[in-house]
């Protein structure tokens, strides 16, 4: 990024503003003080926010497949818009809730089959009246037919349901519940349902009309609209000067864009310094990933993006994460599930609206499962390495076994622990050096000395590298130099006692640290192993039901049992598999990589699209 500064006579500045929002590659910096205050601009914040949630409500109506007219101009009145659409919701809304409610009668009602209403008034008419009840099978009492002239109408579900006769200046007392009869039978409460669910109908195709005739409208305002918030924004942002004469603004451009800014400055004979940013600039940021990579910047921001300065940690988040969510999943066949989910989500067959955008890295976490789920020999819950039609070449592949009494998995997920925090403070020695300096930065190549060399050190004693004697050595030439940086050195220029004391509280927080660190990722194994084994406790159950003689029931069953239960399953496991290894990369590896992740991405001062 560049910085630049702005000087521009007040009678020029809004053609200067109008200039720099057509280059679109200047970021302006939005001063909060003044906004607050400002009331013309809250209003229409309020009312963007108003119609960007019209837009959201209208584009859930948007018909599959249908695009809405384009006119290339606002809506001529928006507000009368944005009232409107949320009365047609409002109506159908009640519509539904009456529909409901008269499935819900008709349903009561049906056990009671078409009476008259009518005939039965005739009858009260005549000094009868007639009650009707319902009870348990189990407490229907057949003389109640001799003393109140009941009769039964039905009996289903475990009850009960009659009707009892009686003179009107009759009293008598039943252990039964009364139930009060609708005026309407099932049969004109069906012929009522089915016209409130017409009227549904109608109101359902007259949103979508609305939202293909007015949603390109809506989306043009909302431009507009943006626009000139940005536009007062920007002006909040300007400082006078000389008397209001003059007007100073400061900015941000990426470097592949000054040339033309630059080009555009000087035709206009605007004055402007470009410099570089320092650390006390709050600076925006614009990320350069690659295909892969960019499909990870959604877990970054879920966090924070980086500052001006620091290290991007996508492109590590990335691949650790799409292995942590393989190895959480743990099943080749919820990898398949996975990956035709985010192929039909990115070719828009399934619209939800928590997915939107979200097809790729589903895809892609889909084929990592897929990947990650056949080395680790799960199949929907099967073992491929215990099953006889696997072929004996495959099952060579597959990771099983243990060590050192331990199962391979488990230790796996430890190596990986310790192999990503080490990553992660490399990079931190790296990047801090780089922002800082070496000499604010001794203490932390200490810690990384001391680590990082002690676990080189032991492995390559352990594999028989190293003889006793020159481990033996090694180790205290490490662990020398990484005392004097820890203890003596980590703040240069401070008294050597108080570095002392801070080397010494430094060391009690990396060995609490540090191990509770590493044993966070047990959690890769233990999520995986409870997934596997949940899944095979479905496909037993669905044996039990299948039984040794299937038959078209048990066949039923069986697959009823698998479809559900691999399917709670799976989304089950997606939640873990989502949430903890995003819990590993913001706390783990971000605490040791040092990354703060407090800054904001590049938003240039430029004309809204829809």
């Amino acid at each position: 990024m560049k910085k630049y500064t702005f000087l521009v006579f007040h009678r020029d500045y809004d053609a200067f503003l109008e200039q720099l929002r057509e280059a679109g590659v200047v970021h302006i910096n939005k001063k909060a003080e003044g906004e607050t205050e400002d009331g013309q601009l809250q209003q229409q914040l309020a009312l963007s926010a108003r119609l960007q949630r019209t837009i959201s409500q209208a584009e859930q109506y948007l018909p599959q497949g249908s695009a809405p007219v384009e006119t290339g101009k606002a809506a001529d009145d928006v507000l009368a818009l944005m009232d409107e659409f949320p009365a047609f919701v409002a109506e159908k809304q009640q519509l539904a809730e009456r529909l409901a409610a008269v499935r819900k009668e008709q349903d009561r009602m049906r056990i009671w089959g078409d009476f008259s209403s009518e005939k039965l008034d005739a009858i009260c008419k005549e000094g009868w009246q007639m009650q009707y009840f319902s009870c348990p099978a189990s407490k229907y009492e057949p003389e109640w037919e001799t003393l109140y002239n009941a009769v039964q109408v039905a009996e289903e579900g475990g009850f009960v349901y009659f009707v009892t006769v009686n003179r009107a200046n009759e009293v008598f007392d039943i252990d039964a519940d009364e139930i009060t009869l609708n005026r309407h039978n099932a049969t004109r409460l069906a012929a009522d349902a089915d016209a409130l669910n017409g009227l549904l109908a109608a109101k359902q195709a007259q949103l979508e009309a609305w939202a293909i005739a007015h949603l390109g409208e809506l989306r043009q305002s909302q431009a507009l609209m943006r626009q000139e918030i940005d536009w007062k924004r920007v002006n909040l942002s300007t400082t006078s000067l000389a008397d209001d004469t003059l007007c100073l603004l400061e900015g941000f451009c990426p470097v592949d864009n000054t040339t033309e800014l630059d080009k555009m400055l000087d035709e206009q004979h605007i004055y402007y310094t470009a410099e570089e940013p320092t650390e006390a600039d709050d600076t925006p940021v614009k990320l350069h990933n690659n295909w892969f990579t960019r499909m990870f910047e959604c877990l970054t921001g879920m966090y924070g993006w980086p500052v001006y300065g620091e290290f991007d940690p996508t492109p590590i988040l990335g691949p650790f994460f799409l292995l942590f969510f393989a190895l959480c999943m743990g099943d080749a066949g919820y990898g398949i599930l996975l990956i035709l989910f985010g192929i039909l989500t990115t070719r828009k067959v399934l619209n939800i609206s928590m997915f939107e955008g979200l097809g790729p890295l589903i895809t892609t976490l889909g084929i990592g499962t897929l990947v990650v789920g056949f080395f680790l020999g799960t199949f929907f819950g099967i073992d491929l390495y215990t099953a006889s039609w696997v072929p004996e070449s495959l099952k060579g592949v597959m990771i099983k076994g243990k060590v050192m009494g331990y199962d391979i998995q488990m230790v796996m997920a430890l190596c990986i622990g310790v192999f990503h925090i080490c990553l992660a403070m490399i990079i931190k020695a790296i990047c801090y050096t780089k922002r800082f300096g070496f000499k604010q930065n001794i203490a932390t190549w200490g810690w990384l000395l001391l680590i990082l060399g002690g676990l080189v050190t032991a492995i390559l004693a352990l594999t028989k590298v190293f003889s006793p004697e020159v481990t033996k050595w090694v180790l205290i030439t490490i662990g020398s130099v990484s005392a004097l940086g820890i203890y003596i050195f980590n703040t240069p220029g401070r008294n050597p006692l108080l570095n002392i004391g801070a080397g010494l509280w430094d060391t009690y927080n990396m060995a609490t640290g540090i191990l509770g660190d590493v044993l966070s990722y047990i959690r890769l194994y233990a999520l995986g192993l409870a997934g596997g084994m949940l899944g095979a406790a479905f496909n037993s159950l669905g044996l039990m039901v299948l039984g040794d003689t299937p038959n078209a029931g048990t066949w039923i069953g069986f697959i009823l049992i698998l479809i559900v239960g691999h399917l709670l399953n799976l989304c089950m496991s997606a939640l873990g598999a989502f949430v903890h290894p995003l819990r590993l990369s913001f706390v783990e590896y971000f605490k040791n990589s040092g990354y703060e992740g407090k800054g904001h991405l590049y938003e240039p001062f430029a004309k809204q699209t829809n």
